[in-house]
């Protein structure tokens, strides 16, 4: 992860995130900005993105705190900072592998702090 990154506002809370060099990291890094409307499933955020991407080889079943990620099923964006629904003890489950575009610096548990429904906002970080 490096010189990519990526600035998710919503409910007057921001993070930034570093973005790796996937595939799908560069058709999400294209479509920006993107805008949209929070969901959430456990300790996710999740929204429809206009980016279509097949599952990448290396997708993953269980993620990362601060994981930010691709649903190929859903063409939606995934921020992850604790368990979802189908999580086991210990592990942070998405409903079906995820493609990991990067990773949110600091502390990803401020996105508990933002409401389902909230409008939500992706940008090239500045900088």
């Amino acid at each position: 992860m490096g010189e990519r990154r990526i600035q998710i506002s919503a409910g007057g809370v921001p993070v930034i995130a570093a973005m790796n060099n996937s595939g799908t990291a560069d058709k999400f890094w294209s479509a920006l900005p993107i805008t949209g409307r929070v969901n959430t499933w456990g300790d996710e955020i999740y929204f429809s993105i206009p980016v279509t991407a097949d599952e990448e080889p290396d997708a993953q079943e269980t993620v990362e705190v601060g994981a930010v990620a691709y649903w190929p099923p859903g063409s939606a964006l995934c921020l992850f900072w604790g368990p979802t629904p189908m999580s086991a003890p210990g592990e942070i489950r998405p409903a079906s592998p995820v493609n990991v575009l990067g990773l949110i610096e600091g502390d990803a548990e401020v996105l508990g702090n933002i409401a389902d429904g909230a409008e939500i906002v992706v940008e090239k970080a500045g900088g």
